[in-house]
């Protein structure tokens, strides 16, 4: 069984309204001895003086300036801060439900490089938020599991554990904006990461301004094709696999 301190990776962007809500939700599920990186683009955001503030009073916040600007480079570099066990990637807008943090750390505790919080398997659930969005989420990640046998049914979730060794073996498709937490569990998926999925609950922001953008969609749908043409590779492999074996 792994064991290790936790670490969470929350990217910011002027989350003042969130921030002391997500703390008090937060603090009721993290084990003893997790860190938070409160992961940020610009000084002036309004997330740091809360962030400061939280510290302050005790609670283990740190700010940590991203290495560039926008989601893909304060995601990375939340997770490339953490040398060693777990790390969690969650948002500050109160969309994500830490009441199933538990059970994530158990499945990376029993060896999974990679926990995804699914809101599309038995268990799981989705409210608010926008129709579209969730449509094209839920039916896309769907396709992809049956027809390529990727490897999760929500391939878009950014809610997750990673075994921070894994981290420092991808190698991601460029990213611009959310479609990169789908370009690191492709790159999971082809290094041969273990993955398992872990029904979440998401909730659609109530506060702050959301932070998607529709231009981002088409570089999901690349990525899509990218992980089908891998699971038809991989499954064209088994099968050839499979009957030399019988030709034995």
């Amino acid at each position: 069984m792994r064991s290790g301190a936790l670490t969470v990776v929350l990217p910011v962007r002027n989350e003042a309204v969130n921030l002391r809500a997500w703390w008090r939700s937060a603090a009721q599920h993290l084990p003893e001895g997790a860190r938070v990186l409160v992961v940020h683009d610009f000084e002036d955001d309004d997330t740091l003086p809360v962030a400061r503030a939280l510290a302050d009073e005790g609670a283990p916040l740190r700010t940590l300036r991203s290495r560039g600007v926008g989601f893909p480079d304060a995601l990375l570099t939340g997770l490339l801060a953490a040398e060693r066990g777990p790390v969690l990637v969650t948002m500050a807008d109160l969309s994500d439900d830490l009441a199933a943090l538990p059970r994530m750390l158990a499945a990376w505790a029993e060896g999974a490089d990679l926990v995804v919080g699914s809101r599309f398997i038995a268990g799981g659930q989705v409210v608010g938020g926008s129709a579209p969005k969730r449509w094209l989420a839920r039916w896309g990640s769907l396709a992809l599991h049956r027809l390529a046998a990727f490897p999760v049914r929500d391939a878009s979730n950014a809610f997750r554990v990673y075994d921070a060794e894994l981290v420092r073996r991808l190698r991601p498709e460029p990213s611009v904006g959310f479609e990169m937490a789908f370009a690191l569990l492709l790159a999971a998926w082809q290094a041969g990461a273990r993955i398992v999925e872990v029904p979440v609950a998401w909730r659609g922001r109530e506060r702050g301004a959301s932070h998607f953008r529709l231009r981002w969609i088409p570089r999901y749908g690349r990525l899509w094709v990218r992980a089908l043409r891998h699971g038809l590779a991989l499954r064209r492999k088994r099968t050839h696999e499979a009957r030399r074996l019988e030709r034995r």
